[in-house]
């Protein structure tokens, strides 16, 4: 059984002075973590919803082939093409959290949050919307910055593989009409 740890998130939102969506979840997995960028567990649905709700090609994950007869991508080539579809999008993409005390990757162990300095992104960026990927970005937001953003967020059904009673169908629907796409 995991033990809790304090873990300090690593890596920096995605955004820029022209984003519009802000797209929060909660707190990186431990595969994000290793991976050093979003949503880094190959099952979690988030980039294959993403892309579905712009209507761009799923970027490649690290190990994926580029196109036919070229080489797999990087993980630095990943996680740049990640980053330009949502900014090409005006997406921005970060978790709640800055750090805490967790269990593994379960959402549902968290606790000494210490919440994420989202000034960063709002001080740049003129957020019109705000989504959070799951219940539990949805509730953490509520509580730690939902004041400060001034903005109620959408809480939309979660991408993680634990949520197995949405299909990526349902999620693509639900997500695109969040999105306005």
């Amino acid at each position: 059984m995991a033990e809790y740890r304090h873990i300090e998130h690593s890596f920096d939102p995605v955004f820029d002075e022209r984003s519009r969506t802000l797209v929060l979840g909660s707190f990186p997995s431990v595969l994000s973590r290793a991976n050093a960028f979003f949503y880094g567990n190959p099952q979690n649905r988030f980039w294959r919803v993403i892309a579905a709700c712009t209507g761009e090609a799923v970027p490649p994950n690290e190990g994926d082939p580029l196109a036919p007869g070229e080489p797999a991508a990087t993980l630095d080539q990943s996680i740049e093409a990640k980053r330009a579809l949502l900014i090409r999008h005006r997406i921005a993409l970060w978790d709640v959290i800055e750090s805490c005390d967790i269990k593994g990757s379960s959402d549902a162990s968290i606790k000494n949050v210490v919440p994420a300095r989202i000034e960063r992104i709002c001080d740049v960026a003129p957020i019109e919307r705000v989504v959070a990927n799951g219940a539990t970005a949805g509730r953490l937001y509520r509580r730690y910055l939902e004041a400060q953003v001034g903005i109620k967020a959408e809480v939309l059904p979660s991408t993680s593989p634990a949520n197995a009673s949405w299909s990526l169908e349902r999620l693509i629907v639900r997500w695109s009409e969040a999105l306005g796409k």
